[in-house]
């Protein structure tokens, strides 16, 4: 029996931070599922940084790009006019969920636009669901495209900055539309259901971001080398760390940190380290390809991410799944994944000398570093194995297309 063909959408695919959508899609295809990518906009080229990235970006349809042809554009707005209860239904589900104002009611009207050209891609293609991730804009395409076509649609909602403007993005629309909602933590789900309407909560499913446990290999722990992946932006906290580097250095002379990553903020982090005297101590890489972060987390010790507000970092993962104690940040669904004093340390956002001092801890203790990383790759095995969160996935996509309102949590194929 083959499985339902599915589409993916989100505004950019495939992104160097955001290779948790890729593996899902590669896991997806792994069970059987045809899935085709699609992308709002077409990726920069400083996002294709491996040849993963590559192939994906080749294979990928761009929803812009279509409609930069006048031809395919009004061919498109062409085949939903001739059923004219749905589009002018689209129409009227764009205007009324669009933010207030004449430039939201504008940006509703482009996305509608957008819609019908997805729409008409995706019929072409025998899609049977439509599956999106952020939701944010290209959700709301997507809520759009399903009303044009008739598909249903599913969506991932990680936060936290969903959250900072639920009624902007009208996660509670979407929510009631969709077919089902996978969050990816309980935290997650949470502060779902305080916009979302009671009848809708059990369509709220856990579906974990996850790894490929397999391609990380154990860190050797014998060094006092630091890793940080991530964007440079100032949710993710670097200035703390660089502070908290700054001062450990007197006590360990041959503390390395290195930065993989890139983002509005590198110049003045670098501008920082410089300052702080760190020139010789930290290193900015910029975007590296998924083989190359898991080459870095082979050779650290310590990984640290000092973020502000987060989902649950698929970073995180990574590090555990290479026998790598993290330092982070009490945030979020963070504590669902690392268990402060078992698989690293779990420090308040914003200060400076519990970062510093969590840091400290552990590169003083080669054994602790080894008992964490332990702990940390069984986490990530037992709860975050991506062929496990995407059996799950599947199970959605399929149950819900029968008719069954909730699926079965299958064992992972063998």
């Amino acid at each position: 029996m083959s499985l339902p063909r599915i589409a993916y959408l989100t505004g950019e695919y495939p992104r160097a931070s955001d290779t948790f959508i890729q593996r899902e899609v590669a896991a997806l295809r792994a069970l059987g599922h045809p899935v085709e990518t699609c992308s709002i906009r077409t990726t920069g080229a400083e996002h294709l940084v491996g040849p993963e990235q590559r192939d994906e970006h080749a294979r990928t349809f761009k929803v812009l790009d279509a409609c930069k042809s006048p031809r395919r554009f009004l061919s498109a707005h062409m085949r939903w006019m001739q059923r004219p209860g749905r589009y002018l239904r689209a129409l009227a589900l764009a205007w009324r969920t669009a933010p207030k104002g004449i430039k939201g009611r504008l940006y509703n009207l482009i996305y509608f636009a957008e819609a019908a050209v997805l729409a008409d891609h995706l019929a072409q293609r025998g899609v049977e669901h439509l599956h999106n991730h952020i939701a944010k804009a290209s959700c709301t395409v997507a809520m759009l495209a399903s009303e044009l076509s008739g598909i249903p649609y599913s969506f991932t909602i990680h936060g936290p900055d969903i959250f900072f403007e639920p009624h902007h993005w009208r996660i509670d629309e979407k929510a009631a539309r969709a077919r089902f909602v996978a969050c990816i933590s309980d935290f997650c789900r949470s502060q779902l259901m305080c916009f979302a309407g009671q009848e809708h909560w059990d369509r709220f499913h856990i579906i974990h971001c996850g790894v490929d446990p397999a391609r990380y290999r154990p860190a050797p722990h014998e060094g006092q080398e630091l890793l940080f992946v991530g964007r440079l932006a100032a949710v993710k906290g670097v200035p703390v760390l660089l502070e908290a580097v700054a001062a450990l250095q007197p006590q360990f002379p041959a503390l390395r940190l290195t930065l993989i990553g890139d983002g509005p903020d590198r110049a003045a982090l670098e501008a920082q380290a410089r300052a702080l005297g760190l020139g010789e101590t930290v290193q900015f890489l910029g975007y590296r390809s998924q083989s190359e972060v898991a080459e870095a987390l082979s050779e650290t010790d310590v990984f640290t991410l000092p973020s502000f507000a987060e989902g649950v970092p698929v970073v995180l993962m990574e590090a555990l799944a290479s026998h790598v104690p993290v330092v982070t940040t009490q945030i979020a669904g963070v504590p669902e994944l690392v268990r402060d004093g078992a698989s690293g340390r779990l420090v308040p956002p914003g200060d400076t000398q519990a970062l510093e001092q969590a840091i400290a801890g552990l590169l003083r203790s080669d054994s602790l570093r080894r008992t964490m990383g332990a702990e940390g790759r069984a986490r990530v095995e037992t709860a975050y194995d991506i062929r496990r969160e995407a059996a799950r996935l599947s199970s959605l996509f399929c149950g819900y297309i029968d008719g069954t309102a909730m699926p079965r949590r299958p064992e992972v194929p063998e």
